[in-house]
């Protein structure tokens, strides 16, 4: 993984910034703070001043953990595209699945429940986003949550494909798309030849594990072990980011596009 700003960066986002290009960007950690409670994050005014001048000239996805109704009201704007539950909520057909996916959250949840229950540690949250859940344990007293939790995990009946992040685990249905099903799916949709995508956890790397001759990975934050090509050193350095964007999507030639556009494509 090499810094977005080196020789080799410059080069790429030379070759990839062009008429055309996707924008994907992953929601907390990426584009808004890490809060102390997920409820509090809001997507910071500059950003989202950025991100609307960005959508003048190029296409713009939210691909998020969170479910499409909790980030809609946390954006201020309104992209081309929000995919939500880690890439299964929002991409054409996903309803296909929706209630087999949203029962076996259910049961999950009603086997968890009691267990969390008997740990008696109220630093430890569940929150369900009806077609996955997340388990936060950022404020747990038990120094040994996330182990703990992991042995609740494999528990249960039928087993989820568990995504470990931040001081959260995300129990997702194993069949479930993920944020780069999700972003190939976009790519296809739009026939745009090649996307920017954006994140900063474990659930980007099915983004960042993609073919590098199509998609610009860059991760917030290094790494050794990530899959992305690229990072930004910190999370402020996304807004000079988007700014360059647009700068070079200008230079290019890339059309403005309309309001008319912009609202048909959301």
């Amino acid at each position: 993984m090499m810094a977005l700003h080196s020789e080799k960066g410059r080069r790429r986002l030379d070759e990839y910034v062009r008429p055309g290009l996707l924008c994907a960007f992953d929601f907390d950690g990426t584009l808004a703070p890490i809060v102390p409670h997920p409820d509090q994050a809001r997507l910071p005014a500059g950003i989202r001043q950025r991100l609307a001048a960005l959508a003048e000239f190029a296409p713009i996805a939210i691909i998020t953990g969170r479910s499409v109704d909790d980030i809609r009201d946390r954006l201020g704007f309104e992209p081309d595209f929000i995919i939500g539950n880690h890439g299964l909520e929002g991409v054409p057909g996903w309803e296909t699945n929706a209630a087999r996916h949203r029962a076996l959250c259910a049961q999950w949840r009603a086997q968890l429940e009691p267990a969390l229950r008997a740990m008696g540690d109220p630093g430890i949250v569940m929150e369900d986003k009806r077609y996955s859940l997340s388990l936060h344990y950022r404020h747990a007293r038990e120094p040994q949550a996330a182990r703990r939790l992991d042995e609740l995990f494999e528990q249960l009946v039928p087993a989820p494909r568990v995504v470990a992040g931040k001081h959260v685990f995300n129990l997702v249905p194993p069949d479930a798309a993920h944020k780069g099903d999700a972003l190939r799916q976009l790519m296809s949709m739009t026939g745009a030849p090649r996307a920017l995508y954006a994140g900063d956890d474990v659930t980007d790397e099915d983004v960042f594990r993609l073919p590098r001759h199509t998609i610009l990975a860059i991760r917030i934050e290094y790494a050794a072990r990530s899959a992305a090509e690229f990072f930004l050193p910190q999370l402020e350095d996304v807004a000079p980011l988007l700014d360059d964007l647009v700068q070079r999507l200008r230079r290019a030639g890339a059309p403005s596009r309309t309001r008319g556009e912009i609202a048909g494509a959301a």
